[in-house]
């Protein structure tokens, strides 16, 4: 049977998620590895393996959604909380700039006091001062700008557009099921909604990336139903430009303490999800490998695995290091890695376009 799937999934054929399903129960790792990348070379002609210098800053780390997977918020009322000035922003984009950096993440928590004219006259005062590509703001940050600041979705888009805003990040999608979203992070932002904001920013040509965090709550069943979500709003509005699943890191997390989610998600599990989200994924061009969360050995197995791109330098990452997982690579290092697993580096801007 999972031959007959992957014989038809390289005839070019949509699988089903009933055979998504199937190929998750597969013990042929890989077999689906070997597909996965035939796959992912037929979209990415050439042998290269991309990737980008960006920073990711968090303007703050204040947020009220209580998320049971993450282990960087804080409350306001902690000594350690904070929101970010300008000035310290600016000095992060700077030093980005200096080491090459084209464009910076910039997202936060659900903080009740940053309101839209907050974020308007930062991404201004970021926009006049630098020449930087700005990918801001997942979803459920800006279903929670909207709420508080009462408007709509379309409003809020088009004016944290007009204020700079060049990209969205997939962020705070974990996995797009409602039953998994109650129990993981019941104050954010539904199913419906993450999908909402990404085709009103398609529709508005704001590309978007999109996301998954597995390995905690969620079935494989879970799983295949985010990637089918994430594929029918793909047929729809197009303006995916790529699609980067992660493990979940337990360690500090209120999941590891009151549930007792302390197993990782192993390298097998992680190169089998990803390669099964590159052949059911078939209107995603690119994928890319998570050497944040699995360190660099499994991140150049993952480009045989069915993933294209290698992310970004991080010159700077808070959340996941806030789990207890550090990994660190410079541009030296990955495009060592790249080479070193026969394929030509080559940096990318956000729309996956090729540049010196």
């Amino acid at each position: 049977m999972t031959e007959t799937i992957l014989k038809k999934s390289l005839e070019g054929e949509r699988i089903s998620p009933e055979e998504a399903v199937q190929l998750f129960q597969s013990t042929d790792n890989l077999l689906l590895g070997n597909v996965a990348s035939r796959i992912s070379r037929k979209k990415v002609k050439e042998r290269v393996v991309t990737y980008i210098v960006d920073r990711n800053i968090n303007y703050t780390n204040i947020c009220v959604t209580d998320c049971a997977f993450c282990a960087f918020y804080r409350k306001e009322r902690d000594e350690d909380a904070y929101v970010h000035p300008f000035e310290t922003i600016a000095e992060k984009i700077e030093k980005t700039i200096a080491l090459g950096g084209s464009q910076i993440l910039l997202q936060g928590g659900h903080n009740i006091n940053l309101r839209i004219d907050y974020f308007e006259e930062l991404f201004q005062r970021i926009k006049e001062r630098f020449n930087i590509h700005l990918h801001a703001l997942s979803p459920p940050e800006i279903v929670h700008t909207a709420k508080i600041s009462k408007l709509t979705l379309d409003e809020t888009l088009q004016r944290l557009s007009s204020a700079g805003l060049d990209s969205i990040p997939g962020g705070g999608a974990e996995i797009l099921v409602d039953t998994v979203r109650q129990k993981i992070s019941p104050n954010k932002c539904s199913t419906d909604e993450w999908l909402e904001v990404m085709g009103r920013a398609h529709s508005m040509n704001i590309p978007t990336t999109a996301t998954m965090m597995f390995g905690h709550v969620e079935t494989v069943e879970d799983r295949v139903e985010h990637l089918r979500r994430i594929r029918e709003q793909q047929d729809k509005t197009g303006g995916f430009t790529a699609f980067i699943p992660w493990p979940f890191q337990p360690g500090r997390t209120e999941l590891s303490i009151d549930l007792s989610i302390t197993s990782q998600v192993t390298g097998l599990d992680y190169l089998k999800t990803l390669a099964i989200s590159r052949i059911f994924l078939d209107n995603f061009d690119n994928l890319q490998a998570s050497w944040v969360t699995q360190g660099q050995k499994i991140g150049q197995m993952a480009l045989y695995y069915g993933a294209n791109d290698m992310g970004s330098t991080m010159l700077e990452e808070n959340v996941v290091r806030a789990a207890g997982t550090v990994h660190c690579l410079n541009e030296e290092d990955i495009r060592r890695i790249i080479t070193d697993s026969g394929f030509t580096p080559q940096r990318r801007n956000m729309r996956y376009e090729q540049v010196s």
